[in-house]
């Protein structure tokens, strides 16, 4: 790390902490050309992958774009902002988790459609409506059927 107050290239770690959250790094460091101190604050930084498209454009990842499709979906139905953000962060994870620098569009697709089944069967259907191009009823009376089936406890 280069010293801010001298430029000197090499300077030299004198403590290190976590913070609280655990997900940065404080480090006290010392110049020994100029003797300053000075903290810096490491954190990891990640990155989402890219995505190819089906026709094979490759354009970086876009959450708007999925918490926009998800709100279509979930529009009149029992959720708020809080509900679609954690649906987002529940995508972005497992997308994280697969480590790769690309992932196709079908790939985030069927993310979106497995946390939707399991959240709301309607929002489900009506994504899976677009997302799949159904072309007349009977695509959705199939998508409906292969639904798993919601006990009523009372």
């Amino acid at each position: 790390m280069k010293c801010p107050f001298c430029q000197h290239p090499d300077t030299q770690v004198s403590d290190s902490r976590t913070t609280d959250e655990g997900n940065c790094v404080r480090r006290r460091r010392r110049c020994p050309e100029c003797d300053k101190r000075f903290v810096t604050i490491e954190t990891l930084e990640m990155r989402l992958p890219d995505i190819v498209k089906s026709n094979g454009a490759r354009v970086p990842y876009n959450a708007h774009k999925l918490r926009t499709s998800l709100e279509r979906a979930l529009h009149k139905r029992p959720f708020d902002n809080e509900d679609v953000d954690d649906l987002v962060a529940s995508i972005e994870g497992r997308l994280y988790r697969l480590g790769q620098k690309e992932v196709s569009s079908r790939t985030v697709g069927e993310m979106a459609m497995d946390v939707l089944l399991a959240t709301d069967q309607v929002a489900y259907v009506r994504f899976a409506s677009v997302y799949k191009s159904f072309k007349d009823v009977s695509e959705f009376t199939q998508a409906i059927a292969t639904l798993p089936e919601q006990r009523e406890d009372a």
